[in-house]
């Protein structure tokens, strides 16, 4: 049976990857660690300088004043928008009662140009 195996060469070369899969699953890792990580530090890194208070405060009232004004302009743009197209309804509405109030006064016209040649 092995030489039949062993013969056919596309089962010798599935055999033999298939035995590596096997040697490198049973295979233990090993833990190593590079050289460089081996070493010693050689100094150490420099202490952040702390922000003051003077410059942090002024750092914290800026950032807050420009938040603050983002929002209100937002706020007041939208605010804007709605009274822009509130006031353009207004004016439409105005524009219709103005054409209406124009046809009965020209009704009105005729009835008195009517009567008045009889």
């Amino acid at each position: 049976m092995a030489s039949r195996i062993l013969a056919n060469p596309s089962l010798r070369t599935a055999t033999a990857a298939s035995a590596l899969v096997r040697r490198a699953c049973a295979a233990p890792r090993s833990f190593q660690t590079s050289a460089r990580l081996m070493e010693t530090p050689t100094a150490a890194l420099p202490a952040k300088k702390p922000v003051g208070a003077f410059r942090g405060g002024l750092f914290g009232f800026l950032t807050g004043a420009a938040a603050a004004a983002g929002g209100m302009y937002f706020y007041v743009m939208e605010e804007y928008r709605v009274s822009n197209q509130l006031l353009t309804e207004d004016i439409y509405a105005l524009q219709s009662a103005v054409q209406r109030i124009e046809g009965y006064v020209r009704a009105m016209e005729e009835k008195v140009e009517s009567r008045t040649r009889k």
